[in-house]
């Protein structure tokens, strides 16, 4: 492994990819061997956006590693206001082995990288979710068996897990179909990078409008909220536009038999999905959370277990 941060999936090669998942597999099957793998390690966790699934399995898999975390909230740095990006990376980097960071711009992650000396995750930013993605492929590939050839639909906002999830459909042949109401595609620099991974495995990256042609034949249906966090102020007007894309048994009939749903939680439950899809024998959203602990466990081996 070379990469020295955990900031984009586009930033790892498909040799890494395929082994973060392959790792964060071994470890889940035999935590056991792995209790001491950060042993005398801390990971300063810094939150400027509130959180379940990243905090909990952050904190969880330092302690089942035999590490430590430290949470910070956003009344204790508030980066870039009290204190430069640049300073509070040098300061860390003098009294813990890892950052892991959950924030709304990018661009604070990326300076965070550039001034720490010691590896920066990212936890979630206005632009990514990586950690996410690569939970969701390795449920992907746990309930198929395999990734290469699949399709994934993905119905709703082109925002930061659309990303992620186009990202890393790229790394391993699998086809994504992403249908957004018109306006809230996903990026086209990001869609554009991706093509030029998907290329290796002439996998296909699908932006459309319409819902049931993405869905058609998908081996697994994802979706997302339709506003949010820092989007508050669009959830009416976004309450009114995204309804032809929610995901219910009508949509799920769609895709392929054994399709399975995805959702990286929380979900508002009777807007993008429906509670008969959601609570569904095919729904496979609990597996992805718990998949969370195992990847990131994973991720922070690679990068915080080297000496």
């Amino acid at each position: 492994m070379r990469f020295a941060d955990f900031i984009s999936v586009n930033d790892i090669t498909k040799n890494e990819f395929r082994e973060i998942l392959s790792f964060a597999q071994e470890i889940k099957n035999n935590p056991e061997k792995y209790i001491n793998a950060l042993k005398g390690k801390i990971l300063a966790m810094i939150f400027e956006k509130p959180s379940l699934r990243t905090r909990v399995t952050f904190e969880v898999g330092m302690l089942q590693l035999g590490g430590e975390a430290i949470y910070l909230s956003p009344n204790d740095i508030q980066m870039g206001k009290r204190e430069a990006i640049k300073d509070v990376a040098r300061n860390l980097e003098r009294w813990v082995n890892g950052i892991m960071i959950r924030t709304f711009a990018h661009e604070i992650i990326l300076e965070l990288a550039e001034y720490a000396k010691i590896p920066v995750i990212n936890g979630l930013s206005d632009l990514l979710h990586p950690c996410q993605a690569m939970a969701d492929f390795l449920t992907l590939k746990e309930k198929k068996g395999k990734l290469n050839g699949l399709k994934l639909a993905y119905l709703g906002d082109g925002n930061n897990v659309a990303h992620s999830l186009i990202f890393a459909a790229s790394k391993c042949g699998v086809n994504i179909s992403l249908a957004t109401p018109p306006g809230y595609e996903p990026k086209e620099e990001i869609v554009e990078a991706a093509r030029k991974n998907a290329e290796d495995f002439n996998s296909i990256i699908e932006i459309t409008n319409n819902p049931e042609q993405a869905v058609k034949e998908a081996d697994a249906v994802y979706t997302d909220v339709w506003a949010s966090m820092g989007q508050e102020q669009e959830r009416e007007k976004r309450l009114k536009i995204f309804p032809p894309y929610q995901v219910n048994k009508k949509i799920m009939s769609l895709a392929k038999n054994d399709a399975i749903f995805m959702h990286c939680l929380p979900a508002h439950r009777g807007e993008e999905v429906t509670d008969d899809v959601i609570d569904s024998s095919q729904s496979v959203v609990f597996d992805q959370a718990e998949n969370r602990l195992h990847i990131q466990k994973a991720i922070m081996i690679l990068l915080m277990g080297r000496d």
